[in-house]
């Protein structure tokens, strides 16, 4: 206490979250209490990316209810009741919400092929070197008997089947399915082998075609193609889901 009274002494610095209409994300700041809002604004244009000239300043509780306006470029921070957590929001109408995250306006670099494989502190050069990933000689070749023996397979398996076949699907993580085979072999949308099959009920996702190619036909949404090990043939009836005989 002084000789006139009491003294209020407050702290020199407050913690507050900055927030705008500008970005959706905000963040946490100390400022000088002795600063003038004009001096703020400049600040607070290098974290959100609106214009000191034209944002404009609220203030507002920790539950981000509004207690005032900073409208005087003048006025010290300190002259307003600023709290720690408080939040100062900026409003600037001149940008679009969201026009510094959206990335897909960003210029994106892309180096050529040949560049990128004459560098020696890339990934693919560091892979190379130490022979790890495609570059492992011994991997490769892992790699490629598990292709093989697959393939093998998924040949025996459909030397076991025919045109007509009643068969079961059993996809992982999917529930099973029961059908009619209709096509196997080749394709002409994705390598490999594959089987067409025509579903009892509509699970699938074509009418037997794909990109335009027929490979046989069926109603929309009953038709699928799915690799050889993932269905088995046999004495797989068409489900009656419970129905009798006089019930449709």
């Amino acid at each position: 206490m002084s000789e006139g009274g009491f003294q209020v002494i407050t702290q020199s610095v407050v913690n507050v979250r900055v927030t705008s209409n500008v970005n959706t994300f905000g963040s946490e700041r100390r400022f000088q209490k002795d600063l003038t809002i004009a001096d703020l604004k400049n600040k607070i244009e290098l974290l959100t990316g609106a214009s000191s000239g034209t944002m404009k300043l609220s203030l507002n509780d920790k539950d981000n209810k509004r207690v005032c306006q900073l409208d005087n470029d003048a006025a010290l921070l300190g002259s307003y009741p600023i709290e720690d957590n408080m939040i100062v929001h900026v409003e600037d109408n001149s940008l679009i919400i969201g026009e510094y995250e959206d990335v897909s306006r960003v210029e994106k670099y892309e180096m050529a092929e040949e560049d990128y494989s004459k560098r020696t502190d890339s990934v693919r050069s560091f892979k190379e070197r130490n022979k790890l990933g495609r570059f492992d000689p011994e991997e490769q070749a892992r790699r490629q008997k598990d292709a093989q023996q697959k393939e093998e397979e998924e040949k025996k398996r459909l030397e076991g089947m025919k045109i007509g076949d009643r068969c079961e699907v059993q996809i992982t993580g999917q529930p099973k399915r029961r059908g009619t085979v209709m096509y196997f072999g080749d394709t002409e949308f994705k390598p490999g082998l594959w089987v067409g099959v025509k579903y009892d009920e509509p699970h699938g996702k074509n009418d037997g075609s794909v990109n335009g190619k027929q490979y046989f036909t069926c109603q929309a949404k009953y038709g699928g193609f799915v690799k050889p090990l993932n269905v088995e043939v046999g004495d797989f009836p068409e489900e009656d889901f419970g129905l009798s005989d006089e019930e449709m």
